[in-house]
């Protein structure tokens, strides 16, 4: 299984990122799938998770303003980012896990190799 993310860039305080995960490979067992973030200096944390199915999860500082979706046809996972903040600066990563419990503690089983978001003026 391999998971490929693109869309990360650099963007205005107030504006909007599309993230995009690709999964190749089988992965019809794995039901979730998450994207989290690493700020520098900081540990990695879960921004949003989604099932199979569409129920979500997300932290707190996100709420309102990103919103996680599937395409379950073309294997893919996106992150619709808007309102970004100076705060929002980090890698973002995606991953995938048989349950949205693995998701949220951070125990994917797989990882994307991370795409950069910077939110500058």
């Amino acid at each position: 299984v391999q998971l490929v993310e693109s869309g990360g860039g650099l963007v205005q305080p107030g504006g909007s990122l599309r993230l995009s995960c690709a999964a190749s490979g089988n992965i019809f067992t794995l039901t979730a799938m998450g994207w989290y973030r690493q700020a520098s200096g900081k540990q990695r944390e879960l921004v949003a998770g989604i099932t199979r199915s569409g129920t979500t999860n997300y932290a707190d500082s996100v709420k309102g303003r990103f919103t996680i979706s599937r395409d379950n046809t073309k294997k893919t996972v996106f992150l619709q980012m808007n309102s970004l903040k100076p705060e929002d600066i980090a890698v973002y990563y995606c991953g995938a896990a048989r349950s949205m419990v693995l998701i949220i503690n951070g125990m994917a089983k797989y990882w994307g190799q991370g795409t950069q978001v910077t939110v500058s003026s």
